[in-house]
């Protein structure tokens, strides 16, 4: 029956083809192919038996030819295909590209064979700052303008150490003019004093050739995130996330005046009212100018005032939040248990 079947199958295959004879005749395809060619024998230990050279196939020293002549200083920069390509336009067939690519294979050379530029990895960039006006980190975020697909650019310069926003500017676009300006506008709004060094991503604005030559005029080194690494820029970004998810933050804003009402009161808040955890929960504008441990020590003639008064109510003497003295941007790695112990101290 098996031998009736297959015999048919045969017989319809020149005229219907492999597919539709196998399923007149109800035989698998996969059979027929796997009695068409056998898996190849294998040696006691199992090893498949190595299969014998085609007669067609390239001699030892045609093969060491054809690898000279794609390793040549002619070639070595060029994909495979162009070779081939080259080689025929001057009427030289050597090889076909699969056996060029089958030949390189066996010598472990399958790679990017053409000439690139190489790039170094951007280097971390690491800040550290002991007081007010060393390091600025600024950034530029998107409002949401008053119809669909419309922003605003809202353009914020903070100090690192004192948390304190320095200015802020709201465009309808970035530009690198528009960045210069915002920074002669920040440093002017903070009674003329420069910071050391300036901070940001890397935006197109911000890596501008006009800012480039404003912060080379005045002496203040600039500093670049590494790209797509938002942890760069970690000052700025938090700054925009306690806007962003402040409870009165609105959906979008109704215009340009609105955006700037906003933004007006809310730094107003941000700056002097808002007691900022990672300052020990003092203002950024105290810390900025300087006040904060004044206050720090009135907060401690409180306490211990009440204390004295009340010892019952205590067991122990209560502490403040400490103010830290260093704040940083990827901490260096040098001076990291120094400046870890500095920041707690």
């Amino acid at each position: 029956m098996t031998e009736l079947r297959d015999d048919t199958r045969e017989q319809l295959e020149p005229h219907i083809g492999i597919q539709a004879s196998c399923a007149l005749t109800g035989i698998n395809r996969s059979t027929l192919y796997r009695r068409r060619t056998p898996k190849p024998p294998r040696t006691e230990t199992g090893e498949p038996v190595a299969r014998p050279t085609p007669p067609n196939a390239l001699t030892a020293e045609q093969r060491d030819e054809l690898i000279a002549v794609l390793n040549s200083e002619e070639f070595r920069d060029k994909s495979v295909r162009q070779v081939w390509a080259a080689l025929l336009d001057r009427g030289v067939y050597l090889a076909s590209p699969s056996t060029m690519y089958r030949e390189l294979r066996s010598r472990d050379q399958v790679r990017e064979r053409r000439a690139q530029a190489r790039h170094e990895a951007k280097k971390k960039p690491q800040l550290v700052a002991h007081r007010p006006n060393a390091v600025w980190s600024w950034d530029i975020t998107k409002l949401p303008g008053p119809a669909r697909g419309q922003f605003l650019d809202l353009y914020v310069m903070i100090d690192i150490f004192s948390r304190y926003v320095v200015h802020w500017e709201i465009h309808t676009r970035e530009s690198g003019e528009l960045a210069e300006r915002f920074i002669q506008n920040a440093i002017r709004a903070n009674g003329g004093i420069a910071p050391d060094f300036l901070h940001s991503d890397r935006g197109t604005a911000m890596t501008s050739i006009s800012v480039a030559e404003l912060l080379s005029d005045l002496g203040i080194v600039k500093s670049h995130s590494r790209p797509k690494i938002s942890n760069d820029n970690p000052y700025s970004e938090a700054q925009f996330k306690t806007m962003k998810y402040c409870p009165v933050f609105p959906g979008s804003f109704g215009s340009f005046a609105d955006a700037r009402s906003f933004c007006r009161r809310f730094f107003e808040y941000y700056n002097h009212e808002h007691y900022h955890s990672g300052i020990g929960l003092h203002t950024p504008f105290s810390v900025h100018i300087g006040t904060a441990q004044a206050i720090q020590h009135k907060r401690a003639a409180t306490i211990e005032k009440f204390r004295s008064n009340n010892p019952q109510r205590f067991t122990r003497r209560p502490s403040l939040p400490k103010i830290p003295t260093v704040a940083w941007i990827n901490m260096p790695d040098g001076d990291r248990a120094d400046t870890a112990e500095e920041a707690t101290a």
